[in-house]
C-alpha cells in the first residue's frame, strides 16, 4: 500500500489491466468503478474532493484495450488513422465483474453501500451499456460519453436495464457536436434524447453541458459526474 499526497492507495494488476484502489475512511462508503484510458485516477480523486466532502472508494482500471473493451458491438473506423471498434464490452464486463471487482472488494474489508460505474468518452458509453447487462451497478455517470455510437440510442430505447439505477449523470462539451464527422456530429442530439428518454421513464437524471470540445477538462468533467452520483 502506497501513501502519496495524503492519499492511501493500493495498486494491483490482473491480466494486464492496471488497477488502483483508493479506499474510503469507512468501509461502507459507496464504491465508484472508473474505467480510464490511462492514469491511476489520482487527478480525478483530487477534483472530486474539491467538489464534495462525501467519502467514497474509487477503483480505477486502466491499460484497457480501449476500442475493443469499451465498445458494445462492431463499428468501423470513424476517421482516418482510427481503428475499428471491435465489440468486446460484454467480454470485458464479465472480466470486470468476475476478476477485478472481487479483488477490489476483498481489499476493502467491508461491503460498500452502493457500487457505481463511471467513465469518459467510450468508457462513458460502456458505463451506460453495463446497466443493461448486469444488476451490479446502482448508478452510472457517462461524461462526454460516446453516445454517437451507431445504434446505441436505438438500443437504449428498445431494451430494459437489469436494475433501475438510483441516479444517472450525463455530460457533454458544448463544442463536441460541432464537426463534419457524420458519426460525431450526432453526439449532442443522441445524448439529449437519451437523457429525455430516461426522464420520461421516471429516472433521476442529471444532464450537463460543459464548455469546450471533447478533450477539455477531462478530469474535472469526470469528477463532476462522480460527485453527481454520490
Amino acid at each position: 500500500m502506497n501513501k502519496e499526497k495524503n492519499c492511501i492507495k493500493e495498486k494491483f494488476s490482473i491480466d494486464g489491466k492496471e488497477v488502483t484502489l483508493y479506499p474510503a475512511q469507512e468501509s461502507s462508503s459507496p464504491l465508484i468503478v472508473l474505467n480510464q484510458y490511462d492514469g491511476d485516477g489520482a487527478a480525478v480523486l483530487e477534483e472530486v474532493r474539491k467538489l464534495t466532502g462525501k467519502d467514497f472508494h474509487l477503483l480505477c482500471v486502466s491499460n484497457i484495450n480501449w476500442n475493443h473493451d469499451m465498445s458494445p458491438w462492431f463499428c468501423p473506423p470513424i476517421m482516418s488513422q482510427d481503428t475499428a471498434y471491435t465489440g468486446g464490452a460484454d467480454q470485458y464486463l464479465t472480466f470486470l465483474l468476475e476478476e477485478i471487482l472481487p479483488e477490489g472488494l476483498k481489499r476493502l474489508n467491508g461491503q460498500p453501500s452502493r457500487i457505481c460505474i463511471a467513465g469518459y468518452s467510450l468508457a462513458g458509453l460502456f458505463a451506460l451499456y453495463a446497466l443493461y447487462r448486469t444488476e451490479v451497478f446502482d448508478s452510472a455517470a457517462s461524461m462526454s460519453g460516446s453516445l454517437w455510437y451507431p445504434d446505441f440510442r436505438k438500443y437504449v430505447e428498445s431494451h430494459e436495464m437489469k436494475k433501475r439505477p438510483d441516479k444517472l449523470y450525463l455530460s457533454l462539451g458544448d463544442k463536441e457536436a460541432k464537426t463534419r464527422n457524420p458519426y460525431l456530429k450526432t453526439v449532442l442530439d443522441n445524448t439529449e434524447a437519451i437523457a429525455a428518454y430516461y426522464r420520461a421513464a421516471g429516472q433521476q437524471v442529471t444532464m450537463e453541458l460543459n464548455p469546450g470540445n471533447h478533450f477539455r477538462d477531462a478530469e474535472l468533467r469526470i469528477a463532476k459526474g462522480i460527485a453527481g452520483i454520490l
